[in-house]
């Protein structure tokens, strides 16, 4: 056996406070998550048991303002746990990063009596949030999204579907984007939908070629009545909320992406040192240290460029183009790396022995989710010449 055993990712942490917290990610990881993951992502089992755990552990809104059951921490470290959680299993840590996108509408345009009145819950109460932004005729082009808000009496009453709703079905609440005007993203506002709402039901899970204890699924509101203070900052104002949320969002995936590269990286020196041919170590063949030095690479340079978009967030900086770049890079090269450690274990990568081939399914989502990876090429390319001429 090789004593070349990978070690825990060095990080640099801000505070003794923050590096106590990943520590204690890094001991949830290996006795709740890790032992598990293979074993119930082959079998679709969708761990609620330690999402709670995570909120009891104040690790659900760690963003937020520690006033309303958040833990006040800067998105620099944020991101860091959704890597740890993410290198573990992917189902729980964009799970996370989608619940922080679930909560973000509340906590930046609600008013003082709104937050005050969910949040705690939402953040530290044991609840799970999911998005809802997506359309099935209405995905890259969220402002033509046709799900509708009308007002009746005090209350409004949402009509239409949602798709693709990472926790769709098995969320406490969800954060929805309907039409309540014109066409066009003018027209659009922000509601919080109880998930046990009357008329508000959910199609069975998509059957998916990755993050299987995952549930993705299409929403339909049979005019679902919500009272009028569920509304969230003005008429017409949700997708400014929107493409403010996935800008942090796609931070998010952008973390969870170089968690997953990381775990694949790791397996693959593992194997290379352990496995002998010809008498000697496989990474002793340059061919597959070249790999491994490619690999560990473009970990690194996606880890500091999601960092860097991180601290400018933190320091109130815009950082759009920033995260678009990180989602971008990360993903890719998350693509990269996974299907490069199936490479490196040969015939034994592609089986279910080993955690290389689902980490390589997985990957492929981070690509897509969102807002793809075209689309961050255009929000790029858009900060550097402008919008496009029609």
């Amino acid at each position: 056996m090789s004593d070349r055993a990978p070690q825990p990712v060095e990080r640099r942490l801000p505070t003794e406070e923050s590096r106590q917290l990943v520590e204690l990610v890094r001991d949830i990881v290996s006795k709740e998550i890790a032992p598990r993951a293979a074993e119930e992502e082959e079998a679709g089992f969708f761990p609620r048991p330690v999402f709670t755990l995570l909120s009891e552990s104040g690790l659900l809104g760690l963003p937020y303002d520690s006033a309303h059951g958040g833990g006040d921490q800067p998105y620099e470290v944020y991101l860091q746990v959704l890597e740890e959680l993410a290198a573990a299993r992917l189902t729980v840590g964009l799970g996370v990063s989608v619940h922080s996108l679930a909560c973000h509408a509340l906590a930046g345009y609600g008013t003082e009596e709104q937050r005050a009145a969910h949040l705690p819950a939402m953040l530290a109460g044991g609840l799970l949030g999911a998005y809802c932004l997506s359309e099935p005729a209405s995905g890259s082009d969220a402002a033509s999204l046709r799900t509708k808000a009308v007002r009746d009496g005090e209350d409004w009453v949402l009509t239409g579907t949602k798709a693709w709703i990472t926790h769709g079905g098995v969320a406490d609440f969800y954060t929805v984007l309907a039409r309540t005007g014109e066409d066009g993203p003018r027209g659009i506002t922000a509601f919080l939908v109880p998930g046990d709402a009357e008329g508000l039901g959910a199609a069975l899970p998509e059957k998916k070629m990755g993050m299987k204890g995952s549930p993705t699924a299409q929403l339909h509101f049979d005019g679902v009545r919500i009272s009028g203070d569920r509304r969230i900052g003005d008429e017409g104002q949700g997708f400014a909320i929107a493409l403010s949320a996935l800008d942090s969002g796609r931070l998010g995936i952008a973390a969870c992406a170089v968690g997953v590269a990381q775990a694949a990286l790791e397996e693959a020196v593992r194997y290379a040192t352990d496995r002998r041919q010809f008498g000697r170590p496989v990474a002793d063949f340059q061919g597959l240290r070249f790999m491994l030095a490619d690999m560990a690479t473009r970990i690194e340079a996606g880890r500091a460029l999601y960092l860097e978009a991180a601290r400018l967030r933190d320091a109130g900086l815009p950082f759009s183009r920033q995260a678009a770049m990180a989602k971008l890079f990360c993903t890719d090269a998350a693509m990269q790396v996974t299907t490069d450690a199936v490479q490196v274990l040969g015939g034994y990568g592609y089986t279910l022995d080993f955690p290389v081939e689902r980490l390589m399914r997985e990957a492929k989502v981070l690509q897509i989710v969102e807002g793809t990876n075209q689309i961050q090429r255009m929000v790029i390319a858009r900060h550097l010449a402008g919008p496009e001429t029609r």
